[in-house]
């Protein structure tokens, strides 16, 4: 089966920087399947995402999208890459415009894409904010009015509000607290379930990969170090590197 999305033998090396950010990364990931990225901070994580995003293009190597190397060139490519492909931030506050109410934020990927006219979408934006559990009348809200979990079920909602098929999520849960975490966690795995989504999400906690991802990549200083099953990587890691960050894991006292 061709993956959905894949980077072949990539480098990044920033401008002005001596060294890659980067290097010799491959992975791939298979459509309705899903994949974290763990390391620590530093580690190049983020920097994959924007690859995968086509936010970056790599000094080496190629990012490819159904098989086909993605090119910014390439409009016809790049618009179905866009409706198929939508991302959600860490800060759900930051990413969303606070001078615009609920209903228009929601709206951006339909009409930025050419999809629906305001008028045309606003019945999907009223499904979309049910999918996440938040009520009608949110749509006409502003995000100051709501708490930090309703939020980025709000930001969930605009990612998902054009039905892609891929959604890249970048510590989609550490700005929440434990409790609104588990829920997010349980929304994110819900919606993967029943839309058939592709996950590739970043993330420091263990947990909520071991929760959400049945593959794991490990990075170290740019390097992928070991690749695999979550719970082979999670439960018998073969890597030094890997084994630290499982030991590092903060555990209450017995």
């Amino acid at each position: 089966m061709t993956p959905v999305l894949e980077l072949k033998d990539v480098a990044l090396r920033h401008r002005g920087s001596a060294a890659n950010t980067v290097e010799d990364v491959s992975l791939a990931v298979e459509a309705g399947h899903s994949l974290a990225l763990v390391g620590e901070s530093g580690a190049g994580k983020t920097t994959l995402l924007r690859l995968l995003l086509g936010l970056s293009r790599p000094t080496a190597g190629a990012v490819r999208f159904d098989g086909a190397e993605l090119s910014p060139g390439d409009r016809a490519q790049m618009r179905r890459f866009r409706r198929s492909v939508q991302c959600v931030f860490q800060d759900p506050y930051s990413s969303l415009d606070p001078r615009r109410r609920v209903a228009a934020v929601v709206a951006e990927p339909l009409r930025s894409l050419g999809i629906d006219t305001r008028a045309g979408a606003a019945p999907k934006v009223a499904a979309a904010l049910e999918r996440v559990g938040l009520p009608a009348d949110a749509a006409d809200r502003y995000p100051h009015e709501f708490s930090g979990g309703q939020r980025q079920r709000i930001a969930i909602a605009r990612a998902t509000v054009c039905g892609p098929r891929v959604l890249l999520a970048d510590e989609p849960v550490s700005a929440l607290d434990v409790t609104t975490r588990v829920k997010v966690v349980d929304l994110l795995a819900e919606l993967q379930r029943e839309q058939g989504l592709t996950l590739v999400m970043v993330s420091h906690d263990l947990s909520v990969v071991a929760s959400l991802c049945e593959r794991t990549a490990v990075l170290e200083r740019g390097r992928i170090v070991e690749q695999g099953d979550t719970a082979q990587v999670l439960g018998e890691p073969a890597h030094p590197y890997t084994r630290r960050l499982i030991e590092s894991v903060p555990r209450l006292p017995v």
